[in-house]
């Protein structure tokens, strides 16, 4: 059961003892992701990631950070998505202070040293670098940029090339301050925990006083003129990579687990429509799968594939057939219950996990203000229906609603337009 504790300065401690297990957890979550950003400090939230590593006051820098961890044998590691950013240590459960020492000492303290910037810099082009040599990663940012535009929600988290070459050392103090607050943070620890010994050791070293963000999130805006149906990346590559989907739903939306399962028959593993339609039946796709991304004022449901360069359209237009079936008639309870069980399936195993569990649990409170157990979110599943599938699969697989992302051999744009016509 997971426990917690609201620090009088507000921040807020979550804990999750796991039996049968020897290790810990601790994750500080908070909403410092890339939507809060403006166009002359896109990237910044990533950056600024990556600089907590550089040194800060007890460990003087990377190296110091990092043999902390490893001289015990632990994992450490942080990520940046679109509404919020993580720093997570995992260890033996005896060094969970060490944990909460390190990543306290980074957030609170770090130095931001102009020098560390400049090296950092780099590594971070590298990565965008990375990423842009990488299709199959791309295209999925491409999708939400022809989804939603030229606004902070569209734009991809790594950020941009000609304003990462531009940010000083004041930008991400002052970043860091809108931010990274009491108000504007969870503390997590899931595994060999006891909650009261947790309390006591975030006191110790979270000793901060309460303090509310001083920046704000904006809201999704509809209709902008920079949205457009396909978005083609021209490149030359042996196998051509594709999403094709259209806008979800927020993720506190009362169809949530209706989608999860919509998502779970349609693409969610081996047995599921798409990769038996698309992959085994015609042998288009080396990969496919369906999946959603689901944000708190908006979301996208896709369909993501790497196929075959010559026969491309054929996909596009296979994964349009199911999404067209799909919307025409109710699953059978077969095929209902097989997309639940898995869903539910898939969530045991999670579970399992310190690190999974902890992520869930932060984000949840975090980001809606509630905690879910598994209890929860299983009965969630269970009350979905046959009709609800349909019904919502109606609401948003229209074909007049779809966007598609391309990266491949291929400068025609109209080509791809015409087969959403």
């Amino acid at each position: 059961m997971v426990q917690k504790t609201t620090l009088d300065s507000g921040l807020r401690i979550l804990t999750e003892s796991l039996p049968g297990t020897q290790s810990v957890t601790a994750l500080v979550l908070t909403k410092a992701g890339s939507r809060y950003e403006h166009k002359e400090i896109n990237g910044i939230s990533h950056f600024l990631e990556h600089m907590f590593f550089k040194g800060a006051e007890k460990y003087k820098g990377a190296k110091e950070v990092s043999e902390a961890i490893d001289s015990v044998g632990g994992e450490f590691n942080a990520f940046t998505s679109k509404e919020y950013a993580g720093y997570y240590v995992k260890l033996a459960a005896h060094h969970k202070e060490l944990a909460l020492d390190v990543i306290s000492d980074m957030l609170l303290h770090a130095r931001f040293d102009q020098e560390e910037i400049e090296k950092e810099r780099g590594v971070i082009l590298e990565e965008i670098n990375m990423y842009q040599d990488t299709p199959m990663y791309q295209v999925a940012w491409d999708f939400e940029r022809a989804l939603f535009g030229d606004q902070p929600i569209g734009w991809d988290e790594g950020g941009i090339k000609d304003v990462i070459r531009t940010l000083q050392r004041d930008d991400f103090v002052e970043y860091k301050e809108s931010l990274y607050t009491t108000g504007n943070m969870v503390v997590c620890l899931s595994g060999a925990v006891e909650h009261e010994e947790v309390v006591a050791l975030v006191k110790k070293y979270f000793p901060l006083e309460r303090k509310e963000p001083t920046r704000t999130m904006p809201a999704a805006v509809e209709g902008l003129p920079t949205v457009k149906r396909v978005n083609l990346g021209s490149k030359k590559t042996e196998q051509a990579h594709l999403v094709l989907g259209v806008k979800g739903i927020p993720e506190g939306h009362k169809d949530h687990y209706v989608l999860r399962v919509l998502s779970s028959i349609l693409g969610g593993n081996m047995s599921s429509r798409m990769f038996m339609a698309v992959r085994e039946a015609k042998g288009l796709a080396y990969y496919i799968s369906s999946g959603s991304e689901d944000y708190l004022d908006t979301g996208t449901f896709y369909t993501r594939a790497g196929v075959d360069v010559n026969r491309i359209d054929d996909a596009i237009k296979e994964i349009l057939v199911e999404y067209k079936k799909i919307t025409e008639a109710a699953v059978d309870a077969q095929e209902l219950k097989k997309g639940k069980e898995f869903l539910k399936g898939k969530l045991t195993l999670s579970l399992e996990d310190s690190e999974h569990v902890a992520q869930m649990h932060a984000r949840n409170e975090l980001l809606y203000d509630q905690l879910k157990s598994y209890a929860d979110i299983a009965a969630a599943v269970d009350a979905v229906t046959a009709e609800d599938v349909l019904r919502l699969a109606k609401e948003l697989l229209k074909p007049e609603a779809m966007h598609l992302a391309v990266i491949g051999p291929y400068d025609d744009v109209t080509r791809f337009e015409k087969l959403l016509a």
